[in-house]
């Protein structure tokens, strides 16, 4: 699976934030533990950095409100919902035998646990639904020395519930993302499936499209198109599948490191190579780099660097 994301998550706020509360935005944010990394931000933006860290090591998240990142150091795993009002963490050891996810609203600062699945099975790469209602898990288990993904787990945000759907045919390192009209996108052979999330029946294939580029959404923000990693059929490294037919609509002329998601429909953030070194980059279509995010040293990114992100709601 694409590198092992580490995140912690800030269980109280400082500052009440209304659910749907426009989000501020500074310039050059200094990044904690990345030896300097500045990220360069504007009024505007369509994203927001959220959380970002180095491996499992160390996870930063951003405060609610204002530029501070916090090292968050007893959870493995958290990602901020659209909308940015709540947040979905893995702790990084079982609870009475249990994994459990801990949601917490950020406008009060409470916090629900809701366990998921039992030792020696794992339930993280938390992926939240474009409605903020349900945070989907990849369920995984070591099977002679080695994860083996077995299915997924769906938590009900609101019922404070899980549901633990097992998966036949899955791909050692697959992992399961929300699509726009609220199923789950898994790879399979050169491929797509999607799976419903109820009983995880499969809704539709789509053979030979490309693997998902995760760990951010691979679908942009229209719901129209999915980033895909071409298959090796082609000379392109990345390609747009288009959601409605499972085709390959374009083929763009670039090579990143790694995708952290869409800017907008238009455009990804991706880490490009450059001189020895490498930039997290806002990408078109046409493989054009159009802004520089920040300048990423090369030590830094061999530390296995992640980045997320969360859409900024209009005000």
């Amino acid at each position: 699976m694409i590198a092992q994301l580490a995140v912690a998550l800030s269980l109280t706020v400082a500052a009440p934030l209304p659910a749907q509360a426009p989000l501020p935005v500074g310039a050059d944010l200094v990044l904690p533990g990345t030896g300097g990394v500045k990220y360069r931000e504007k009024a505007g933006d369509p994203v927001r950095l959220a959380s970002y860290g180095l491996g499992t090591k160390r996870t930063y998240l951003r405060a609610a409100t204002g530029n501070a990142f916090a090292w968050e150091k007893t959870l493995s795993e958290v990602s901020v919902s659209p909308g940015n009002r709540l947040t979905a963490g893995v702790p990084a050891a079982y609870r009475s035998g249990y994994d459990t996810l801990l949601v917490t609203d950020r406008t009060t600062g409470r916090t629900s646990a809701v366990r998921t699945v039992k030792r020696p099975m794992t339930a993280s790469y938390a992926s939240w639904s474009r409605d903020a209602k349900r945070v989907a898990l990849t369920v995984e288990r070591k099977v002679g020395g080695k994860w083996r993904v077995l299915g997924f787990t769906v938590v009900d945000v609101a019922a404070k519930t899980a549901r633990t759907v097992r998966v036949s045919g899955l791909s050692a390192d697959a992992g399961f993302w929300w699509s726009p009209d609220g199923n789950l996108v898994t790879r399979y052979g050169t491929g797509l499936r999607v799976h419903r999330p109820s009983d995880g029946a499969v809704v539709r294939t789509y053979a030979g499209a490309g693997l998902p580029t995760g760990p951010e959404d691979p679908f942009s923000p229209s719901g129209k198109w999915l980033a895909t990693w071409c298959p090796s059929r082609f000379k392109e490294q990345l390609c747009l599948v288009d959601h409605a037919t499972g085709r390959i609509v374009q083929r763009v002329s670039a090579r990143p490191e790694a995708l952290f998601g869409w800017w907008d429909d238009s455009h990804l953030v991706a880490v490009m190579a450059h001189r020895g070194a490498y930039r997290l980059s806002v990408l078109d279509l046409r493989g054009k780099v159009t802004r520089v995010l920040a300048d990423l040293p090369a030590g830094t990114w061999a530390k296995d660097l992640w980045l997320s992100f969360s859409r900024v709601t209009p005000s």
